[in-house]
């Protein structure tokens, strides 16, 4: 099958499914073993000369059956066995020197195509001269000669053809008292010797020109077939080639690795087996027909993918190529445009924000300081409260600009959230036992330490914040997936988070906190991203919100 997904080792489309015996060819009819790359000659020499043995076997069989009753040998029986005979005879000899090829292709042909004149005029003449029409089989054996030798030597043939005839006539008007009259059939059978002969040459020089045609063609469409095994093979996006019963017929290694499937070309592969949610989107479009581009998560993978099935309009093939788009390559792209963007962004506000928002800072501590009139203690305080506030965004911005400098290394998840929690119990300053910690021993994970922290940071104070506060109300739990995938919940008993906000819960400003930054989550799913890692938002069974780290590959317990 086209896993053209492949027959996967050649790489191209191929949308036909013929089957057909294999016909062995004599070796030495084999293009393997032809050094002058005539072996189209040769092998059309050879059916010829298979030709003139039936042809002479079917007429020694007709005399033998029939005898004298018909024409054949109606002269001379005797003459016309032992003519018969040795053109058998010729025609048996020659094989073994096509075999040889030797002597030269010309050569060879002259042989056949004089023995083929010599005979058959000789037999006409046993079967009695023009009337028997034998002289007729030469048109075969000129028309064949034409076209077997390109034409080159087609006229030749045919004037010796004419002469043999016309002499043979001649020989029995003067020997056997045949009719003057018939010199006029031989002339016309001279004649069509020669139509026969130019129509031949006619056609060998369409047939040569055809054949470099063909070669050319053939080489332009071997350049494009290889271009197509290049470019569809190594595309880092999947192709898929699928028929309307949603067999594979053909896939990249792209598609392998997006689907998380081995596809082989010697047992037959459905799009249910590689992906069942494929096969229904498949089944889906087949009846609308509509090209609108979906996005899916494979489980086996975890990519995410965009889904385009393009139809083929080829007759008798009523599939589709579905092209799968690598959307996290996409947004690997979409993210250097924007790091870049970032960078120059962050450098900007360091220098036009930070700095006046430090003298902002400074004048209303100075003002503090000196003799203040009645309501000048709260506007000091507002002004620093807010110089406060921005620069906590300030701040929180540039951490957005270190997703690039990630340095990541192993460590134990088991000792990092005790150390983690203390630290953010002496700053936070809450109480012993509002967070709980489960998690395996040795959890190793691999992320850059400095990311881990502030990721945990932004999510616990964000827990802390909508939790109630009690004995367990936070919890920081590891475990680890079916695919060997190592996932931390941190989970609090607050509210779960509203339908209308979780469309919007990872934009940067986006906050429904008073005095909050808008930040937190989307400086912590930037840093997972940097580390190869996922962030999410998913309510646990326990009706608790939970924000789930799911660390990247490599990772184990």
């Amino acid at each position: 099958m086209l896993r053209s997904a492949q027959s996967q080792s050649g790489g191209k489309i191929d949308l036909t499914m013929v089957s057909a015996k294999k016909f062995s060819w004599p070796a030495f009819l084999t293009r393997a073993n032809s050094d002058s790359g005539s072996w189209e000659l040769w092998r059309s020499l050879y059916f010829f000369n298979i030709y003139r043995l039936l042809l002479g076997s079917l007429l020694l069989t007709l005399t033998w059956v029939i005898g004298n009753s018909m024409v054949l040998g109606e002269r001379n029986l005797p003459l016309f066995y032992k003519v018969d005979i040795v053109y058998i005879a010729l025609s048996l000899l020659t094989l073994p020197l096509i075999k040889l090829q030797r002597p030269s292709f010309n050569i060879q042909l002259g042989i056949q195509v004089g023995t083929d004149i010599v005979c058959i005029v000789l037999m006409s003449y046993a079967s009695g001269g023009a009337s028997s029409n034998l002289a007729v089989l030469l048109l075969v054996s000129l028309a064949a000669a034409g076209l077997i030798s390109r034409g080159r030597t087609t006229v030749f043939f045919a004037a010796s053809a004419s002469m043999a005839v016309l002499l043979e006539h001649s020989y029995s008007v003067l020997t056997q008292e045949a009719s003057v009259a018939q010199y006029m059939q031989a002339g016309l059978l001279s004649t069509a010797y020669f139509a026969v002969a130019l129509v031949a040459h006619r056609l060998s020089k369409y047939a040569v020109a055809s054949e470099k045609l063909a070669a050319v063609r053939g080489v332009d469409l071997s350049n494009l077939a290889e271009a197509n095994r290049l470019v569809i093979q190594d595309m880092p996006d999947g192709v898929l080639l699928v028929d309307e019963r949603g067999n594979v017929r053909q896939a990249n290694p792209g598609a392998a690795r997006l689907l998380g499937y081995a596809f082989s070309g010697e047992r037959k592969d459905t799009l249910n087996d590689c992906s069942p949610l494929l096969d229904a989107l498949y089944g889906v479009w087949r009846l609308s027909r509509s090209n609108r581009d979906e996005v899916l998560n494979f489980p086996a993978t975890h990519c995410s993918v965009r889904v385009r099935f393009l139809p083929l309009q080829q007759e008798g093939f009523g599939g589709a190529v579905v092209v799968l788009e690598d959307m996290q390559r996409a947004q690997a792209q979409a993210q250097q445009v924007k790091l870049a963007a970032l960078g120059r962004l962050t450098a900007n506000i360091a220098h036009e924000v930070r700095n006046p928002l430090s003298s902002i800072s400074y004048a209303a501590e100075l003002l503090q300081e000196g003799e203040q009139i009645e309501g000048q203690a709260r506007l000091i305080n507002i002004i620093l409260d807010n110089a406060f506030r921005l620069n906590n965004i300030v701040l929180d911005v540039l951490q957005v600009n270190r997703r690039d400098r990630v340095q990541k290394v192993d460590f134990d998840l088991a000792e990092q959230l005790p150390y983690f929690v203390e630290k953010l119990q002496h700053t936070e300053s809450f109480t012993p036992g509002i967070m709980q910690i489960n998690v395996p021993p040795s959890c190793v994970v691999n992320f850059d330490r400095g990311h881990f922290d502030q990721v945990l940071w932004n999510l616990c104070r964000n827990a802390l914040r909508f939790c109630q506060r009690q004995p367990g109300s936070i919890k920081l739990a590891a475990k680890v997936s079916e695919d060997g995938r190592t996932m931390l919940d941190v989970s609090n008993d607050g509210a779960l988070v509203p339908l209308e906000v979780l469309q919007r819960l990872f934009e940067p400003f986006f906050t429904t906190s008073v005095g909050g930054t808008g930040l937190g989550l989307y400086i912590a799913r930037e840093l997972c991203e940097a580390n190869g890692s996922n962030l999410e938002y998913r309510p646990s069974g326990e009706g608790r919100a939970c924000f789930r780290i799911v660390f990247g590959g490599g990772d184990a317990f």
